[in-house]
């Protein structure tokens, strides 16, 4: 834990707060010092104007007076009077030798240093007003332990909150590499745990869990497509195998054999061309040739080239669009998506059938739709129509591998779009339902 990035990223944020501490109390100590001094100052100011107003009015009695008396005034300030030869008249100052202006005197025996303001009287006289310096000095020893507790309670709580932080996220990433330490070691259905505080790590706890029910979900899909490979390709394969015994036994049928052994080559070709297809697209490789394209026009061109075919089967196949209906998608993929609902339906729908091809634009989606009124398809069916090379047992005699739907689901999950299988009453319907084009 000590090694964690979370720990050090702590203990750099105490170390900021700790200088940040330390920076704003040696601008706050000097702020207030120069601000206090600048009041001591105006203090000393105020009063030496005072007295020099006094020696005007009372002269030189009068001031030595008004000194004696401030003197005996506890918490006053320091005075002195000095006559022309520099010898003390009155005041605490009578010993001190200043020149004019402001001075600092700290060679007082046992007494505090003095800040003192000497201002030039007539007929050579001074007049020394001064203040103890030592309430800066208080002042400072305050803001200074002050601080030092400040700084030394930023330290502590930097030190725990850091401690704190850091066993909490090593504990949840331990969690995470936990779970990914096991499935590797093959418990697949290992999950990572969530908290519930809706905070980074649990997303990316969410974000891990989903992508490892999309690749458990593949890994089965992948299982599965081997046993159906395996199961579906066998028949073709038997019958191929037969159909050359037959050929090798009896030359005379030889020409015969060979044609239908290319036409279950043919069925086998296709199959395995039908999943290469799907495969392409799940992984997501042409998501790189989406444009704006219109299902209206789309299912018009499907429609114009379906329908000899389903005048041949007696049945109908109608166009029903009310205008442009915009997505963003592949337009060879969308086609072969309706082409296959269209062939589906003039498959197993039946003679006579009526089949609608449908697009229509509504204000949060898009709706691309392929409705029959023929025998229609158990409810309970719906969803496994989509999965690789299932068939129903009546469809089973007809040609096809079971892919169709299968291709129908992958493209729909390549463009973010739905794809649902409803009652028509009588009859099916196939919806596929896209999001609103950016």
């Amino acid at each position: 834990m000590f090694r964690s990035t979370s720990l050090r990223l702590a203990a750099l944020y105490t170390a900021g707060f700790a200088i940040s501490v330390v920076l704003l109390g040696a601008v706050t100590l000097l702020t207030t010092r120069a601000a206090l001094s600048e009041q001591f100052d105006d203090r000393v100011r105020s009063e030496s104007n005072a007295l020099v107003e006094e020696y005007k009015v009372e002269g030189l009695e009068g001031l030595i007076q008004a000194v004696r008396e401030r003197d005996r005034t506890p918490g006053s300030l320091d005075y002195g009077v000095l006559d022309t030869s520099g010898q003390g008249m009155a005041g605490r100052l009578v010993r001190t030798r200043t020149p004019l202006g402001w001075t600092v005197v700290r060679d007082r025996p046992n007494r505090e240093p003095v800040r003192i303001l000497t201002v030039a009287l007539p007929q050579g006289r001074r007049l020394l007003v001064g203040d103890d310096d030592k309430h800066v000095e208080v002042l400072d020893h305050i803001l200074l332990r002050s601080f030092g507790w400040t700084l030394l309670g930023v330290v502590i709580l930097g030190v725990l909150g850091g401690y704190a932080l850091s066993r909490d996220v090593h504990r949840r990433l331990a969690a995470i590499s936990g779970t990914a330490e096991a499935i590797i070691d093959g418990d697949l259905a290992r999950r990572v745990p969530v908290q519930g505080s809706d905070d980074d790590l649990d997303r990316l706890a969410l974000t891990i869990n989903r992508m490892l029910d999309r690749i458990a979900a593949l890994m089965e899909s992948l299982k599965q497509v081997s046993n159906d490979v395996a199961h579906d390709l066998r028949t073709p394969l038997n019958r191929l195998r037969q159909r050359l015994e037959a050929g090798l036994a009896a030359p005379d049928e030889r020409a015969v054999a060979l044609e239908g052994g290319l036409a279950d080559l043919d069925s086998i070709l296709d199959t395995f061309a039908a999943l290469l297809r799907i495969a392409q697209i799940e992984g997501g490789a042409r998501r790189a040739a989406f444009r704006r394209c219109d299902l209206s026009e789309i299912a018009r061109t499907v429609v114009e080239a379906f329908a000899p075919s389903a005048e041949d089967g007696r049945q109908s196949l109608t166009l029903g669009v009310e205008g442009p209906v915009p997505v963003d998608g592949d337009v060879e993929l969308l086609t072969q998506m309706l082409v296959n609902l269209v062939e589906n339906a003039l498959r197993h729908a039946g003679p006579g059938a009526r089949i609608q091809v449908g697009a229509t634009a509504g204000e949060g989606a898009a709706v691309l739709s392929v409705a029959d009124d023929g025998p229609g398809v158990p409810e309970a069916e719906h969803a496994r129509l989509f999965d690789r090379f299932y068939r129903l047992e009546r469809s089973r005699s007809t040609p096809g591998s079971g892919l169709g739907l299968a291709l129908v689901a992958a493209v729909a999950r390549l463009h973010g779009a739905e794809v649902r299988l409803a009652d028509a009453h009588p009859g099916l319907i196939a919806r596929v339902t896209f999001p609103p084009a950016a």
